[in-house]
């Protein structure tokens, strides 16, 4: 679901600029990204933060603001990083914030968004990335979510035009619904990135992993090999 207390509207005319998971689940998220190509940005890296804001994430949000903290600081300890954050809530609301590049900017703005009842809006969210891409390139886009009610061929179709763009998908699953799953496995196929699902709990492994795209997105391999934390590790065992 979405709605912002600050930021613009995202429209076609409109854009601006856990109990934990298993080992195999996990292994399969880092083997995916393998071989993406990411590389680090001349400006330091731009990273779309992307989250469902409707009544259902309402448990996980505090979870999910302090996750994005941690993205940050992992990324700023080997360069700069920028994030926008993107939510969608209600019937109809889907906004984007302006791109920040200190951990304080973002907390600050999620910590005054209130999740609310309405629809999943996920195609929004790969159309703005395209735009956002098409003018200045974004290195990744990561989404947390847990359901999913549009068409999955127009999604499919979205994905496909960002994945030509470049801009491989994160996409984090919370819960077991199997035709979230299904759909949320499509989209990081088709812009070559990588899925992962977590249980109501396991924010740590979640951090974890997160910390990792985002050190990759804004140093590439040579940063992550120079980093020892866990998630880290992990890419790197994957990446040879």
């Amino acid at each position: 679901m979405t709605d912002s207390k600050s930021g613009p509207r995202i429209s076609p005319e409109n854009t601006t600029p856990a109990t934990s998971t298993t080992g195999t689940e996990v292994d399969a998220f880092l083997a995916k990204m393998r071989g993406l190509s990411i590389q680090p940005a001349a400006n330091g890296g731009r990273l779309i933060f992307a989250l469902d804001a409707t009544a259902s994430r309402q448990p996980t949000w505090d979870t999910a603001c302090q996750l994005q903290a941690e993205m940050f600081r992992e990324a700023t300890a080997i360069g700069s990083l920028s994030v926008q954050l993107v939510y969608y809530r209600g019937l109809s609301e889907c906004r984007a914030s302006r791109w920040m590049s200190q951990p304080e900017q973002l907390s600050g703005l999620m910590e005054r968004i209130d999740c609310r009842m309405g629809h999943t809006q996920l195609g929004k969210v790969l159309a703005h990335a395209r735009r956002e891409t098409e003018l200045l390139k974004v290195q990744a886009l990561v989404f947390v979510g847990d359901a999913l009610e549009e068409n999955p061929d127009k999604l499919s179709h979205d994905a496909g035009e960002l994945g030509r763009l470049g801009v491989p998908a994160f996409m984090f699953q919370e819960g077991h619904d199997r035709d979230v799953e299904q759909v949320f496995r499509g989209i990081a196929r088709l812009t070559h990135g990588a899925y992962c699902r977590f249980d109501p709990g396991a924010a740590r492994q979640l951090a974890e992993l997160l910390r990792a795209v985002a050190v990759y997105a804004t140093g590439g391999m040579t940063a992550l090999a120079g980093r020892r934390d866990a998630g880290a590790v992990k890419l790197l065992s994957q990446m040879k």
